[in-house]
């Protein structure tokens, strides 16, 4: 007699049983545990190809001992030496101003001064540090610390005149000086920087005009002639350039500026700047927004790049994330150019100057103007 055969596992076997259908030679029992498998091992071999799909797919992720038997392929691979001509510990000097920024509520001390906080914050943000240049130091000690950065910032403001403005002239000057003399040392220029280079570049201490641009957000208009290339804008995703002409992605907050067909008829003006961008105030006067230097790495806005992401006194500045992100790639268009420049100064005297030294005041539960300042009112500046 041939052996029985043996019961059938396979899931072809199992799916040709039909439950509508029993053979009608099979016990119940046998009918009864048939239609029960049936049932049980479809979820068995989706669970299954879910656990298979999983090892393939972690098969593809391996671990550095995975990749050979070698000593040399179990080690973690070395990173590259970083570029020798670059500075990648570099330090900005932002220029203090006139006042406490709050019109002295803080401190009416006549020889005070300060820096907004989100100046500082701007920078920091693009990985450089701070060394406040206090205006009203005397020259010998502002022009030892001009030597301790690498590059400089000028804010806004409201001095067009005095010590102030022969300071910036001074500084401005000690710029082009390092530059003629082949260290890459930037400067950027914010609001009444952009007024007071106006002014200083073509000797003209009344060429700028009124505008009506206070607390406004407003497009850039690119000029049809700018090449991007070498621009602070080279570094901006297309599509945030073109939102940039077509959405309030930009803070202004002036009252003065020069007109496109004024600042042409100049031509010391026209000979050291190109004009990148021009604004519209809300009378839809058209003035100059954004210009770079044709041979020197300076950049001056009309415009806040800083206040975007740092400032919140003001009802129009523009917050959203497209607006934080010029914020962000106008300073790392900043700090970049200060990485090449060439001056590595003495770490303890950088230290000792760093704006690190000062607290901040908050300012802002007035609900307007600045958040946070840093005032220096001649007895708590640091020493080099």
């Amino acid at each position: 007699m041939a052996p029985p055969a043996s019961p059938s596992n396979s899931p072809s076997d199992l799916a040709s049983s039909s439950p509508t259908n029993p053979d009608p030679s099979a016990s119940p029992s046998a009918s009864t545990s048939s239609s029960m498998w049936q049932y049980l091992w479809i979820p068995v071999l989706i669970s299954l190809s879910k656990e298979l799909s999983s090892a393939k797919a972690q098969s593809t992720i391996l671990l550095p001992s995975e990749v050979g038997d070698s000593v040399e392929s179990t080690r973690l691979p070395s990173c590259p030496a970083a570029d020798p001509k670059l500075n990648f510990r570099p330090v900005i000097g932002i220029l203090s101003h006139p006042g406490d920024g709050a019109s002295g509520r803080l401190n009416n001390a006549s020889n005070a001064s300060y820096i907004a906080a989100s100046y500082v914050k701007f920078v920091e943000a693009a990985g450089a540090r701070v060394i406040p240049l206090i205006y009203n130091e005397p020259p010998d000690v502002l022009y030892k610390k001009l030597n301790l950065v690498n590059g400089v910032l000028f804010t806004g403001g409201w001095a067009k005149s005095g010590p102030y403005f022969n300071v910036v002239d001074g500084i401005f000057k000690k710029i082009l000086e390092k530059n003629d003399g082949g260290d890459h040392f930037p400067l950027l220029a914010i609001c009444l920087g952009f007024e007071l280079l106006t002014m200083i570049i073509s000797k003209d201490n009344n060429i700028l005009e009124s505008f009506k641009a206070s607390d406004q957000a407003s497009t850039l208009e690119f000029t049809k002639e700018m090449n991007i290339e070498g621009t602070v804008f080279q570094r901006f995703p297309p599509d945030l350039l073109r939102k940039l002409s077509t959405d309030c992605l930009v803070m202004q907050n002036h009252q003065y500026g020069i007109s496109p067909e004024k600042f042409l008829e100049n031509m010391d003006l026209c000979n050291f700047f190109k004009i990148l961008t021009n604004s519209a105030d809300s009378d839809n006067k058209v003035y100059v927004s954004t210009v770079q230097a044709r041979n020197y790495p300076v950049t001056a806005f009309q415009w806040h790049p800083e206040k975007n992401a740092f400032e919140w006194g003001l009802s129009m500045i523009p917050h959203s994330e497209d607006a934080v992100q010029v914020t962000q790639y106008v300073a790392n268009f900043f700090v970049s150019e200060a990485r090449k420049s060439l001056n590595r100064p003495p770490t303890r005297k950088v230290l000792n100057n760093l704006i690190y030294n000062y607290s901040p005041t908050y300012c802002g539960k007035a609900g307007k103007g600045y958040d946070e300042v840093y005032i220096f009112d001649g007895h708590n500046h640091s020493s080099l």
